[in-house]
């Protein structure tokens, strides 16, 4: 469970936060997607590193956003933390290990859940850089992620474990179907589109 970025004042590509109801979300999301995919280079392995536990009602939107993904078998992309090999604090810094020695400067993508403002549960972010995992519970975790998605799945602040514990199960699973489906038609459509426009450009 990581703790809400805020947006960097140098940032190239403006932070996004939009609310799961707000009406055509997944295009939003898939947008500003590509917009940080121009960072990729053809060939450059695209991870995707979903944190989070099964074990816990709110921290269980990263595993179940890899299940989703994984579900796909693209060949466009490689995902780290399921429902059934979950990635989490006891290990996070080995799956990164693996990840850095298995391919070589990968795009990562973080996904994670978080706390946030009342006005801000049900939000989804998409932030330029590192996500922290952890930090919304006071752990030391190493950054993840050349950028992050985020989904604001209660209020944080106050007793951060048992807010967790007791976060709506339909709200985190409605975040993560729209997380999963969002990236895997961005990866879709950077590969269909953008790739093959820069290819026949050098």
């Amino acid at each position: 469970m990581s703790q809400i970025q805020p947006p960097l004042p140098s940032q190239e590509i403006p932070y996004l936060k939009i609310a799961h109801t707000e009406p055509g979300i997944k295009s939003v999301i898939i947008h500003r997607l590509l917009l940080h995919f121009a960072k990729v280079c053809p060939g450059q392995d695209i991870v995707i590193v979903c944190i989070g536990t099964d074990r816990s009602t709110g921290d269980c939107l990263g595993p179940l956003v890899g299940t989703s993904l994984s579900k796909w078998n693209s060949k466009h992309f490689h995902v780290y933390g399921t429902l059934e090999e979950p990635v989490h604090a006891m290990n996070l810094r080995d799956t990164l290990q693996h990840i850095n020695e298995k391919f070589n400067q990968p795009f990562i993508i973080g996904i994670d859940a978080c706390l946030g403002q009342t006005s801000s549960v049900g939000s989804i972010q998409v932030v330029q850089g590192p996500l922290r995992p952890g930090a919304g519970v006071n752990k030391e975790l190493p950054p993840v992620g050349d950028i992050h998605l985020t989904g604001i799945v209660n209020v944080g602040g106050f007793m951060e474990y048992f807010v967790l514990q007791n976060t709506r199960l339909s709200l985190v699973m409605r975040l993560s179907e729209i997380i999963a489906s969002s990236v895997y038609a961005a990866i879709k459509e950077w590969n269909r589109s953008f790739i093959p426009l820069i290819q026949r450009e050098q």
